[in-house]
């Protein structure tokens, strides 16, 4: 079934992948070879490859020392099958990712939602645990710090990478007007084109691994399913937003009661889809299921049926194209 999981995964990265108007993608061809793992990602030029180059620097007109930091993409990263994003869809979706999350407000950038035990920074809302507590959700922001620092991006030199400084919303409040988060904020608004870039990459990242984790019954499945959406004007959008708003799905064993709520998840509930805008009806029809069924499955005491009109809003953005 490996070789099968491959010649499937071929087929997906040779049909061509349209992110937000195609006319703009650059797609290369793979073979069906079988998939290795690389440590910038799967790489070998025998495999099939999914790989976005980074279109965008970070935007220098906004008077801050921040502007013009060097945010290449390290040279090792190979060519491979997945699309090209222009500047002008990267920022768009990346302006729309901000608004999914904190409403485009530059304030929320440093932000601590109720009824969460972590920080929620920058663009993304990347998870920021308190020192010394674990989470079920992972921590993403020292990720993102990472991602930036091996792009030669300078880091704010007071913020410590062992964990979000304060315990509580409470705490964070009464930080907010210090100058040291204001400088953290400024820092979050001028690489909002960096952050947007990391959460894509991320989704380039997880696309083997989607295939090559699903059990043996469901590949073909999901392998079309993602493929109708990678393939369908818009669907790159979704799959990148879906991926920062919930995650890659890839532990089955996390989430609650044993199911978790991931891309994965989502491309699995979907109904069987072809490329067109029925898929992207498809996907959000199915990402809404997914997340109505965590709200059965969470704590009674977390209250996460509260979230569920916003998360629906959210979904419902992945119906229409972007760009």
């Amino acid at each position: 079934m490996k070789k099968r999981a491959a010649l499937l995964f071929a087929g997906f990265a040779s049909v061509g992948l349209s992110a937000c108007s195609p006319a703009t993608q650059s797609v290369r061809g793979a073979s069906t070879a079988s998939i290795s793992q690389h440590s910038t990602g799967y790489s070998d030029s025998s495999e099939p490859i999914f790989v976005m180059h980074n279109p965008a620097a970070q935007n220098a007109s906004y008077g801050s020392h921040y502007a013009s930091q060097n945010v290449s993409r390290p040279s090792n990263y190979a060519h491979g099958g997945m699309p090209e994003l222009s500047p002008v869809e990267l920022r768009v979706i990346g302006d729309q990712i901000f608004k999914n999350e904190g409403g485009g407000d530059i304030d929320k950038l440093v932000h601590w939602n109720d009824g969460e035990d972590f920080a929620s920074m920058g663009i993304g809302h990347f998870t920021w645990y308190p020192v010394g507590r674990s989470g079920r959700f992972g921590s993403t922001f020292p990720e993102l710090l990472s991602y930036m620092q091996e792009r030669g991006v300078r880091i704010p030199a007071w913020l410590p990478r062992n964990g979000a400084p304060w315990h509580s919303k409470g705490q964070m409040m009464v930080a907010k007007h210090t100058p040291q988060v204001q400088e953290l904020k400024d820092f979050l608004y001028q690489t909002r084109m960096l952050q947007a870039q990391f959460i894509v990459d991320r989704t380039r990242r997880a696309m083997p691994k989607l295939i090559m984790t699903t059990p043996d019954h469901l590949r073909s499945h999901v392998a079309r399913n993602l493929n109708a959406v990678a393939n369908t004007p818009g669907g790159w959008y979704a799959l990148i937003d879906y991926t920062n708003f919930k995650g890659e799905g890839l532990n089955r064993s996390g989430g609650y009661n044993g199911q978790n709520w991931g891309l994965l998840q989502v491309l699995e509930e979907m109904r069987p889809s072809r490329p067109g805008q029925q898929a992207l009806h498809e996907f959000a029809d199915a990402a809404i299921r997914v997340l109505d069924r965590r709200v059965r499955n969470s704590p009674p005491a977390r209250n996460e049926r509260r979230w569920m009109a916003g998360w629906s809003s959210r979904v419902n953005t992945y119906r229409h194209m972007l760009v």
